[in-house]
């Protein structure tokens, strides 16, 4: 919007000038003041129009960056190979000179202006998307004991279809300068999400050491110690760093936490909360709590971070996007529910919340924290389906009430001790069907990463002949066999086994699912549709 107001400013004033040098001429008894009035009007006149050419250029200047950050991203698409055995830190070449809205960084962080690429982050994995919907952001730092960042992962990763993965970017920023411990996270996340890596869903980035300013003599406020100010303030450094960075990625910015479990449904909800509001707003909340679940358009953002870095030494985050809040709406002529009305229609609640605190040691040495957003309910750890009359066995050893009769039934999920190479789970038809296609989902969403690694899954034709022959002499089918006349058509795919079933193979009187190797963890199953041509 500002480079627009030279071209109305300068058309205001003349509005204004012209009676004003008609008044001093209709008066006609001093001519000296008339050519005063017309110098110091030609003088504006000119100031105004230089202001309107100097915005001009900024503009021009804000179109050229973006243009040279898209020609570079454009070249480096190929950001993520060749990190298999060390990992490289790639800082992005962008040109030296900062685009327009980052510039007063250097006031509010003066330490900068020694330090030319200490905006710029080191891109440890990432595609470099852009033009997405919903960008998320993911703060992480060292914790002294548990850490949650790859099941915070898992859960908002877990039930995305391709669709919603191709219009989304979640960026993982590991606020730590030490190297090894950086490079550590970072391939925990890429073993752990090796496709996402890949498609770009996923990006990796860290800040330079020089980006951070000395923080070791803050001042105390507010009671806190030396420590808890200390990581506060580090902690809208980060916030910060990492909301400049996404800011060009997409329409909308998601601030999250790494320590969450998020609803199967986030996505979608969000996005149509999002397109239903009727007024202007700043923030869609979809968490209580502090900065969890908090929705921005990306447009806003650079004035919401330079806002956090004017007071970033002062006040914890949750409280300075509350301050702007009150500074862009309150009065303060008026009283305080009248600020907070009007706040509340900047800051709109969604409910119930999509996120739910899962952490309880916190970032901060010493710090426990339960908190709950009661607003979250109870997640469904199970998705039920009318399967076919059967009868289900393993060999699993299953956990107190978790009974494979209960997820095939569509009552509750299945859930088991680690498995083991030669265990199973089956499911043994009443009467032979014709098995059309099959789904099954392992693992859940408070329990992301209990899944079915290294299985593969299993027909046994009903046709006694045809077993005999696929054990005599091997499948005539594209599958291969096994020795007791089961047919292998499928394998589980990060925790996911879903395929159809070739036709001439005849009615199915068994499907198997047979683990080839031992798990580290336990094994749950979420989700077993078995679909056939009468159900």
């Amino acid at each position: 919007m500002r480079f627009r107001l030279g071209p109305l400013l300068t058309a205001l004033c003349l509005g204004v000038a012209f009676p004003i040098l008609w008044y001093a001429a209709w008066q006609g008894t001093r001519g000296n003041d008339f050519d005063m009035y017309q110098n110091q009007f030609l003088e504006l006149r000119q100031r105004l129009l230089y202001a309107e050419k100097e915005n001009k250029r900024r503009s021009q200047e804000l179109s050229s960056a973006l243009d040279e950050i898209k020609r570079v991203v454009a070249k480096r698409m190929n950001l993520t190979t060749n990190h298999t055995d060390d990992i490289k830190w790639k800082v992005l070449n962008l040109t030296r000179k900062l685009p327009v809205h980052l510039t007063n960084m250097y006031y509010y962080l003066p330490h900068l202006q020694e330090y030319e690429d200490a905006v710029f982050p080191n891109v440890i994995f990432g595609r470099q998307r852009t033009g997405v919907s919903l960008v998320m952001g993911i703060p992480t730092v060292k914790r002294e004991k548990q850490h949650y960042l790859i099941d915070t992962l898992h859960s908002l990763l877990y039930e995305l279809s391709e669709e919603q993965k191709n219009d989304c970017v979640i960026i993982i920023f590991i606020g730590e300068v030490n190297a090894e411990y950086v490079n550590s996270v970072a391939e925990s996340v890429k073993t752990s999400f090796p496709r996402e890596i890949q498609s770009g869903v996923l990006e990796v980035i860290s800040p330079p050491a020089s980006y951070y300013p000395d923080l070791s003599n803050l001042k105390k406020t507010f009671g806190d110690s030396e420590d808890r100010v200390r990581w506060r303030t580090k902690q809208n450094l980060d916030y910060s760093f990492l909301m400049l960075y996404a800011q060009p990625k997409g329409t909308f910015y998601l601030q999250l936490e790494d320590d969450i479990l998020a609803k199967s449904d986030y996505f979608q909800s969000i996005k149509d909360f999002a397109a239903k509001q009727s007024q202007e707003w700043m923030i869609l909340e979809f968490s209580q709590l502090g900065f969890i679940g908090k929705l921005f358009k990306s447009e806003d953002l650079p004035l919401i971070v330079e806002f956090f870095l004017m007071f970033y030494k002062d006040k914890p985050i949750d409280w300075l996007i509350d301050h702007l809040l009150w500074v862009k709406v309150c009065n303060p002529e008026k009283d305080a529910i009248h600020c907070e009305k009007e706040k509340a229609k900047l800051r709109i609640r969604a409910k119930p919340s999509l996120f739910q605190h899962v952490g309880i040691y916190s970032s901060l040495a010493g710090k426990i924290q339960n908190l709950k957003d009661k607003d979250f309910g109870k997640n469904v750890l199970h998705k039920a389906h009318n399967n076919p009359p059967a009868k289900v066995d393993t060999s699993l050893r299953i956990y107190q009430q978790y009974t494979l009769e209960k997820i095939y039934k569509g009552e509750d999920c299945f859930w088991a001790s680690a498995p083991v190479a030669g265990d199973y789970i089956r499911f043994t038809f009443l009467n032979p069907l014709k098995v059309e296609k099959y789904f099954f989902r392992s693992g859940n969403m408070e329990h992301p990463g209990d899944k079915l690694f290294n299985t593969t899954v299993e027909v046994l034709p009903a046709d006694e002949m045809l077993r005999k022959e696929l054990i005599d002499n091997g499948s005539k089918f594209n599958y291969p066999a096994t020795k007791d006349g089961y047919l292998k058509i499928g394998a589980f795919e990060n925790g996911i086994a879903e395929g159809s079933i070739n036709q001439s193979i005849g009615k199915i009187q068994a499907i198997r699912l047979s683990v080839n190797s031992d798990s580290p963890v336990w094994a749950i199953l979420s989700e077993v549709l078995i679909k056939t041509s009468e159900n």
